[in-house]
């Protein structure tokens, strides 16, 4: 782990507190989820709701899950055997990797990545063999991947593949046809797959997240990770969970057992009425978020950022090159002070790291007034 270190996330929020910048590095709402679901973990906290829950989760907020998945997404799964609770998507993706990743094993994942995926893959003694996501001049700078630079990342050594949708950083939403490519090499080479879904209520303009368990062929080899965190907009609940077949589900379950054991019974009751009864809030918190998106997206390109519009998730991708910069990290370790606004570089989210010098992601889950006070102070930087 000593190549690590301190995250980017951490470090670009440390200079956002350090110069009184607004922090749209990070990807935490400022607003709080729905009354009813922190009323409801109060209520079960008072209520004495404070010791272990069962090992794999309190078997409410499992059979919510399946049922919640069952009915929007057409996947069914087994509550009993086929859901398991974990502390957060992040656990659930940890245990997942090294319940199925011996060492030496590839796993094959697209990049820029979410900064874990490394971490927990070396963790496993595993090796990396990322795909590169390019945006598409023809597609409004959407990312898309290479198939055949898909197929090549393939090796006898292979054993999963690590797929996040919709995606973070480029906030892209893989389409059926992206899908089926990833799926017929599944099939073809016997692999696994994880699947990061955290964002899955988040899409815009008619995107439409597929499972990718929901391909033919594809069920019984692939595990379905999610959380609450981003579509209740409580970061900080780290409740989440791992869907898919009984065999594998109990490896990750065995796993898991001896890291976390299991998460906040009280807040996993309070999640379970929600998935249930507060159906039209994530519906009206998406249709908020693309409104922010815009928002910001508009304000960055006043600034002279050339916007990457994404499909989905809390952030917008920018290609910081028509500002006379190509170097994200000195310009995101700079921006705080000269800007008073904080970023991600999305160079620390890749392994080539040249394919992604020149990209900064900005956070708009942010209230209306902060974002405006943001692009205020980017405006007057670069275009004033």
């Amino acid at each position: 782990m000593r190549p690590f270190g301190e995250t980017i996330f951490a470090e670009m929020s440390r200079l956002a507190a350090e110069t009184g910048a607004v922090n749209l590095g990070q990807g935490f709402p400022d607003t709080d989820g729905p009354r009813s679901l922190l009323d409801g973990a109060a209520r079960h906290i008072l209520g004495g709701v404070n010791q272990y829950p069962p090992g794999p989760g309190r078997p409410e907020l499992r059979a919510a899950v399946a049922a919640d998945r069952e009915r929007r997404l057409g996947t069914a799964y087994d509550p009993d055997t086929e859901v398991y609770v974990t502390v957060g998507a992040t656990a659930g993706i940890a245990a997942a990797v090294l319940a199925l990743v011996e060492p030496g094993d590839e796993v094959v994942l697209f990049e820029p990545m979410y900064d874990s995926y490394a971490a927990v893959i070396a963790l496993a003694g595993g090796v990396r063999r990322p795909v590169t996501l390019r945006p598409d001049p023809g597609d409004g700078g959407r990312f898309t991947f290479d198939p055949a630079e898909l197929r090549a990342a393939i090796g006898p050594r292979t054993r999963m593949v690590l797929l996040n949708s919709p995606h973070n950083p480029t906030g892209t939403v893989f389409t059926r046809a992206e899908l089926a490519e990833v799926a017929d090499l599944c099939r073809e080479h016997d692999l696994v797959a994880v699947t990061d879904e955290v964002y899955e209520h988040l899409t815009f303009d008619g995107a439409e997240h597929v499972p990718l368990a929901s391909l033919p062929g594809m069920r019984e080899r692939t595990l379905a990770v999610s959380s609450v965190g981003k579509t209740f907009s409580v970061t900080a609940w780290k409740t989440g969970w791992v869907v898919g077949p009984e065999p594998l589900v109990r490896a990750v379950r065995t796993v898991n057992q001896f890291l976390t054991f299991t998460a906040n019974g009280a807040l996993q009751l309070a999640v379970a009425d929600a998935l249930r009864d507060e159906t039209a809030w994530v519906a009206a918190q998406r249709d908020a978020l693309r409104a922010k998106r815009d928002r910001l997206a508009a304000g960055l390109s006043a600034a002279g950022f050339r916007v990457l519009r994404p499909q989905g998730t809390y952030f917008v991708m920018t290609d910081i090159r028509p500002l006379g910069h190509t170097d994200g990290i000195a310009f995101t370790r700079a921006l705080p002070g000269r800007a008073g606004v904080a970023a991600v570089p999305a160079q620390v989210l890749y392994d080539d790291t040249e394919a992604g010098r020149h990209l900064v992601r900005f956070a708009f889950c942010k209230r209306d007034e902060v974002l405006d006070e943001a692009v205020d102070r980017l405006v007057r930087a670069f275009a004033g």
